[in-house]
């Protein structure tokens, strides 16, 4: 059967023009569609904070949201099924004193998230396992190093409780989430503001883009810059990279005419793009969303009312245009869920959280099949939530590729696990958020670093006095406000 694809002209005169080429695929029939309204989340007050991040952040368990807050920065974290109307009152991630810019989950852990803000700090947070009933104010631990906003945070894909952060300080931290170091300082490799870092699929290298137009591929751990490319999108306006699994680069920027592009690289030379395409004038960043799954790439312009996506292979013109999804409201964000947490029952290949100026719309992405099997060419064995090498190991110099689960019989979330940090050497915040999961003291961590430490039954002694005290307070607020509310409706 025949299939057209669209490959953009590099003609400045007509970016859009297409030319036919006969080419088969299994998506590209992929159509987008909007769920209905009662499935979405509404009556929420995106932030309005002028920075490039996605604003939005999911996992198979909950769906977080950068919202505008008074005296300081917040953001909201709904479980997936709180759909409908979220009353202005719902409890808040809220221990910020500046504007949250960049929020992203755990990818080992379904209930931890971090934050990055204006205040120059990031936070990490333990989220109870139904979601949160009061307001967050304590996080897990506070990590200080920079000395500007930080508008970068994400995750080693295989490394547990490595977080990297980078900052308008144009510095980047890999920090120890578990013992709240920072363990690595890339402070003399960027000259101007970074637009966003990404790693590779095993977490050995990271990929950057910076004010100043260059890409750079880094080796962190070496400190070591082991590509560069200069004006890889000669445009002003903000650039992004992300890593393919098969270790090329895609990147998204602005000709000098500001016309948006899209290229495809190889890390090992990057004197010519392997592919670059023309697309539109419109000035809205381009934010790359890469499933390694399918090897598909979905492009989302923040202002954009569209998601396009793009197949990559390794056959000319090896970035191929399958279809866009078009709706009539601009996007001001976006999240996109991880791949066990689609529906296999439904040929669910993608799901995106459209954040528009007051609420939240899911958006899924299927493949039209008519079996009712599982459709195991679609879904291939996919990264799960266990983490593969211990922040020890990595730091050390080893490197392991995400692990891998099949979703043949669908992916079941496993239970809450604590994270534990065993000394927060800044010495900011309590290690642990007492006023809002009491609860976890009780439960096993699982994050428990090899060092032993002799005063550690002492600490854990104290804690539960502590805690305990805590819980009496509790008790005893919740007695007398009962009485008062006896008193009002007698």
């Amino acid at each position: 059967m025949k299939s057209y694809i669209a490959c953009f002209s590099s003609s400045k005169s007509a970016p859009y023009t297409m030319r036919r080429v006969v080419r088969q695929s299994k998506f590209r029939h992929v159509f987008g569609q909007a769920v209905k309204n009662d499935q979405c989340y509404d009556d929420i007050r995106v932030s309005r904070v002028t920075w490039d991040s996605s604003f939005c952040a999911v996992n198979p368990k909950f769906v977080a949201i950068i919202i505008e807050a008074s005296g300081g920065g917040a953001f909201l974290v709904l479980p997936l099924h709180k759909t409908g109307r979220i009353d202005k009152s719902y409890p808040t991630v809220c221990g910020h004193t500046g504007p949250v810019l960049d929020i992203d989950w755990c990818p080992h852990n379904d209930h931890v998230i971090a934050s990055g803000s204006e205040d120059c700090t990031v936070m990490v947070w333990q989220i109870p396992e139904n979601g949160l009933t009061l307001s967050l104010t304590e996080p897990v631990v506070v990590l200080e190093g920079h000395s500007k906003r930080v508008g970068i945070i994400t995750w080693h894909p295989a490394a547990r409780n490595v977080l990297l952060s980078a900052g308008c300080d144009n510095v980047i931290i890999i920090w120890n989430v578990g013992t709240g170091e920072a363990l690595i300082t890339l402070d003399d490799v960027h000259s101007d503001i970074i637009f966003n870092v990404c790693w590779n699929r095993n977490g050995s290298l990271i990929c950057t883009t910076s004010k100043d137009k260059k890409v750079r591929v880094i080796d962190p751990r070496k400190e070591k810059i082991v590509a560069e490319k200069d004006k890889a999108h000669e445009g002003a306006r903000p650039m992004r990279a992300i890593f393919l699994s098969d270790g090329n680069l895609f990147t998204t920027g602005f000709s000098r005419m500001s016309e948006r592009q899209l290229a495809l690289w190889n890390p090992k030379n990057m004197n010519e793009p392997i592919a670059l395409h023309e697309m539109d004038t419109s000035n809205g960043v381009l934010l790359p969303f890469y499933d390694p799954d399918t090897n598909i790439i979905y492009l989302c312009g923040k202002g954009d009312s569209s998601i396009r996506y793009f197949e990559i292979t390794d056959e000319s013109p090896y970035v191929h245009y399958l279809s866009t999804f078009s709706s009539k409201e601009p996007q001001r964000g976006m999240g996109f869920m991880p791949k066990r947490g689609l529906d296999v029952n439904k040929c669910e290949i993608s799901r995106f959280y459209k954040l528009h100026e007051r609420k939240c719309e899911p958006i899924i992405m299927t493949v039209p099949r008519k079996s009712d099997l599982f459709q195991d060419d679609l879904y291939p064995d996919t990264a799960g939530p266990e983490a593969t090498l211990e922040a020890e190991d990595w730091f050390a110099g080893k490197n392991a590729d995400p692990s891998l689960i099949s979703l043949k019989d669908g992916y079941h979330p496993a239970k809450n696990r604590d994270l534990k940090v065993v000394k927060n050497i800044l010495g900011s915040k309590p290690a642990v958020n007492k006023k809002n999961d009491l609860s976890s003291a009780t439960k096993k961590p699982v994050e428990v670093p090899r060092h032993q430490n002799e005063n550690k039954f002492d600490e854990i002694l104290k804690e539960i006095k502590s805690i305990k005290d805590a819980i009496s307070n509790q008790e005893g607020r919740i007695s007398k406000l009962e009485e008062q509310m006896s008193k009002i409706t007698a």
